[in-house]
C-alpha cells in the first residue's frame, strides 16, 4: 500500500479512526498466493481476513477453495451463509455449536472439526449424546522442530510420531460416530518467522527437512487406516515449503491478502500493504510530536515491539518507546511530524491481519478510484474470539 495521498482524498469526508483495504492490492496479494502454491488450492484462513465478502472475493478466483475457521460458532454461521468446506483450524468445546452441528445433516457435511486427542472426542460424543450426524474430523500433528533439546514451534498437537497419529485414527475409524478425513500440519517456526538472520534461515530449512520426512511417514501411516481427503499444511509464510511436499494436499493462508507488518521481511515474498487504518491528530505537545486519538490496536502474541502498529504516512514517523501504542491517545514523532496539524491524519498499519477488524465494523474498500463499505465480523455482531 503506497498512495495514501489518493487514499486521502478519497476518504476525506471519513471520521476517523476508520480502516480502508486497497482491493487491487488485496488481488495481486491474491495472485501472488495462487503463483507460490504451484498448484496446491488456497484453504482461506478466516481469522486473517473476518470480513465474509473479502473471503467470498478470493474463494471466487482459481487457486482458492475451502476456508478453515478458528470457532465453531464461526464454521456454522459460515456454512449457513453458502460457505462449503470449512475446516476447523482448532480443537473445540463450544457444547452449543457441537450438539448444532449433530443436528444439522447440512453443516455436518460442510464442516470438518479439528482434534488430536481422544479426550477430545469423548467430550464430543458426551455433548452431542453419541446420535445425530457422523461428525467429519481432521487429525492435527505437531510440526515443530525439537533440536538441541529445544522446542522450535507452537504448542498445538501432542500427537508427533506415526505411531501415536496411527493410535488415535484406529479409534476414530472404530467409532460410527466420526469419520475421519483429513490431517493437518501447522509449521508456524518456518511460516510466522521473517527472514531476520542466518540462523533463522537455517532453522527453516532444518525444519522443512525433517517436517517433509515425518509428514510423509504419518500421511503414508493413515492412509492404511482410512482414505484421506486432505492433508493441510502451512501458511502464508512457508506456502512453497508446504506445497513441494508431495504428500500435501492443500495449504492455508489469510495474512497474505492483507500484507501486515509481521510479513514485512521474508525472503521469498513479500506481500502489498493491503489494508490500513487512520486516526486523527489531537494534539502537538512538541514541534517533532504529534498525539493522535486512539489507536492502540496491539496484536496478539508476545508482548513485544513487533506487536505494536506501525505509523507508516507520513513517512518517517514512530511511536514514542515510553507510550507505545495508547486506548485513547498514540504519540508519535519524528521530523515530518513537524508539518501535522491538528485534525490531520496518520495512517498505521497493523502487525498481524485480521485481528484489527476487532476493532472496526466497516473496512472502506478503495477500489480504483470509488470507496464502497464492506461489513466486518464487528460490524455483522460477530465476535468469535
Amino acid at each position: 500500500m503506497g498512495d495514501f495521498e489518493r487514499y486521502g482524498r478519497l476518504t476525506a469526508e471519513l471520521e476517523p479512526p476508520f480502516a480502508v483495504v486497497d482491493l487491487a492490492a488485496f488481488r495481486r496479494n491474491a495472485d501472488d498466493l495462487v503463483r507460490r502454491a504451484g498448484g496446491i488450492p488456497i484453504r482461506i484462513a478466516s481469522k486473517s481476513v473476518r470480513c465474509r465478502a473479502l473471503i467470498a472475493e478470493a474463494l471466487q478466483r482459481p487457486g482458492f477453495h475451502g476456508v478453515m475457521s478458528y470457532s465453531l460458532p464461526e464454521a456454522l454461521w459460515l456454512a449457513r451463509n453458502r460457505v462449503d468446506d470449512i475446516l476447523m483450524g482448532y480443537p473445540t468445546v463450544h457444547r452449543a455449536a457441537l450438539r448444532e452441528l449433530a443436528a444439522d445433516a447440512e453443516a455436518a457435511s460442510r464442516i470438518t472439526l479439528m482434534v488430536d486427542d481422544f479426550e477430545q472426542l469423548s467430550f464430543i460424543k458426551a455433548t452431542t449424546g453419541g446420535g445425530g450426524e457422523r461428525i467429519r474430523v481432521c487429525l492435527d500433528v505437531d510440526a515443530s522442530l525439537r533440536i538441541f533439546g529445544q522446542h522450535l514451534g507452537v504448542r498445538r498437537s501432542p500427537l508427533r510420531t506415526p505411531e501415536q497419529v496411527v493410535e488415535l485414527a484406529h479409534k476414530i475409524a472404530a467409532d460410527d460416530a466420526f469419520v475421519l478425513v483429513g490431517v493437518m500440519f501447522y509449521e508456524a517456526q518456518i511460516a510466522g518467522l521473517p527472514d531476520t538472520s542466518p540462523a533463522v534461515r537455517w532453522v527453516k530449512r532444518r525444519s522443512a527437512a525433517e517436517l517433509s520426512d515425518r509428514r510423509g511417514a504419518v500421511v503414508d501411516a493413515v492412509k492404511q487406516v482410512a482414505p484421506l481427503r486432505l492433508v493441510n499444511s502451512g501458511g502464508t509464510g512457508s506456502i512453497e515449503v508446504s506445497s513441494s511436499d508431495p504428500a500435501v494436499t492443500e495449504v492455508t493462508a489469510g495474512s497474505g491478502l492483507y500484507g501486515p507488518t509481521l510479513f514485512d521481511r521474508y525472503d521469498v515474498f513479500q506481500p502489498e500493504h493491503a489494508v490500513a487504518y487512520a486516526l486523527g491528530v489531537v494534539r502537538r505537545p512538541t514541534p517533532r510530536i504529534a498525539t493522535l486519538f486512539g489507536g492502540g490496536y496491539v496484536a496478539s502474541g508476545p508482548a513485544k515491539k513487533s506487536r505494536l502498529p506501525s505509523p507508516s504516512w507520513p513517512l518517517g514517523l514512530s511511536l514514542l518507546g515510553t507510550e507505545g501504542a495508547g486506548e485513547v491517545q498514540t504519540p508519535v514523532q519524528g521530523e515530518s511530524a513537524r508539518g501535522l496539524r491538528i485534525g490531520d491524519r496518520v495512517w498505521m498499519r497493523y502487525a498481524k491481519a485480521g485481528e484489527m477488524l476487532e476493532r472496526f465494523e466497516v473496512l472502506h474498500a478503495i477500489d480504483g478510484n470509488e470507496l464502497t463499505e464492506l461489513v466486518s465480523y464487528r460490524g455483522e455482531g460477530k465476535n468469535f474470539g
